[in-house]
This record gives structure tokens, sequence and C-alpha cells, in this order.
């Protein structure tokens, strides 16, 4: 992802990208990031989904499902099946 957010950044685009923690977050730190998210989509033109090997979690398909709703295009970096694979 930082790759992505270098070359994208490097071109000209703003990216509010998803904030990066060490570990897996409390369920507190989760919540805020959800909503941060939802917000950062609010903010952007387009969404671009990072899904390596076609793989999304259930935050980002309701991301996903959220930008959509608010008239967002939205592309993915795999275009395997970008929802065809679940998370664990």
């Amino acid at each position: 992802m930082r790759e992505a957010n270098r070359t994208l950044t490097l071109s000209g685009v703003i990216v509010p990208a998803p904030g990066e923690l060490d570990g897996i977050p409390s369920d507190t730190e989760k919540a805020l990031l959800d909503v941060l998210h939802l917000c950062k989509i609010d903010l952007a033109d387009r969404v671009l989904v990072m899904n390596p090997g076609g793989y999304t979690g259930d935050s980002t398909r309701a991301e996903i499902a959220y930008a959509r709703a608010t008239g967002k295009p939205v592309s993915f970096t795999d275009h395997g099946s970008p929802t065809a694979r679940v998370s664990p």
C-alpha cells in the first residue's frame, strides 16, 4: 500500500489512505478506524481498493458498499474477483 500511496502522491493525487497501525487494533480503535475510513471516503472523488489476490475483508466490503451508495467510483488493484475471498 505504501508504494501505491507514494506513486499516486507523486503523480499529484491526494491520497486519504487508511491509518497504519502496529498489531491488531482494540475494539475501540477498530470502531474509530471504521468511522474515519467512511469520512475519508466522503472526502474522496474515487476509491481505490488495495486487494492483493482479490482479497477483501468484512470492513473493506462495508466500505466498498458505502462508497458505491454515495456514488463514488470504486476500482481495485487486483481485478480478480474482489469479493470472492472473505476474511478468515
